[in-house]
């Protein structure tokens, strides 16, 4: 099954987040909220303002919706140092899928112990993204546990523009091989050009920026993307 899922990438406050938000859900089924604590990256996003963390808090409680959910459904890309309380509340707060970067973890007993807390938060589905530059065999203790494993297409995290970069199809099709039954997702450049290679290498989900937002018709961008992936596989 082919995901096209937009980006809502690093929101600076929780005003622009429900902006985006709401215009996605206007067309897609899916929204990959990017969080960004300003270290991991250089762009600090939602919630890493100040008293923007409060404002998590109450969504964990309830007190304030996840915006536009439903019929959006969340999952999160988690581009900070310290990913684990902060995809707790994220969890709780309603988002589905918590993916963390396995860059930002001291060793495998702190990604697993990590990967538990966010299901039983409340994700229905837990993974790792990592770094274009980050060996493959880095995920192989911690594979089994994942529900998905996000593979950076780009150098460069945390604007949208960045430029795909090739090398991701050969890591896509390395996972896929060894892990046929493992759900890939792709993040970074994806557009038309390159998203049927992608596909066949064995990418399923894709967060789709700038091909989205900066199109002319932004719903028929979706579809279209949708289309050349499933037609290519």
């Amino acid at each position: 099954m082919i995901e096209i899922i937009p980006t809502n990438t690093c929101p600076p406050d929780f005003a622009e987040m429900a902006k985006r938000s709401g215009f996605f859900a206007q067309f897609a089924e899916w929204v990959q909220l990017d969080i960004s604590d300003g270290a991991f990256t250089s762009i600090r996003s939602w919630p890493y303002g100040e008293g923007q963390w409060a404002e998590l808090e109450r969504m964990a409680a309830g007190a304030l919706e996840l915006p536009s959910a439903p019929p959006l459904r969340y999952e999160t890309h988690l581009m900070v140092e310290e990913p684990r309380e902060l995809g707790m509340r994220l969890a709780e707060a309603g988002i589905v899928r918590i993916i963390g970067h396995v860059e930002a973890f001291s060793d495998e007993k702190e990604i697993l112990s990590a990967l538990d807390s966010w299901r039983s938060a409340g994700a229905a589905e837990v993974g790792l993204a990592l770094l274009l530059d980050t060996p493959l065999p880095v995920l192989l203790p911690m594979i089994t546990a994942c529900d998905v494993v996000q593979v950076m297409s780009i150098a460069t995290l945390g604007k949208q523009g960045a430029p795909y970069d090739v090398r991701a199809i050969a890591r896509i099709k390395e996972l896929h091989t060894k892990y046929p039954e493992l759900v890939i997702s792709v993040d970074g450049g994806v557009s038309e050009k390159n998203i049927a290679d992608l596909a066949r290498a064995g990418a399923r989900r894709f967060g789709v920026g700038s091909a989205i937002t900066k199109a002319p018709d932004p719903k028929a961008a979706y579809l279209n993307l949708k289309a050349i992936a499933e037609s290519a596989l």
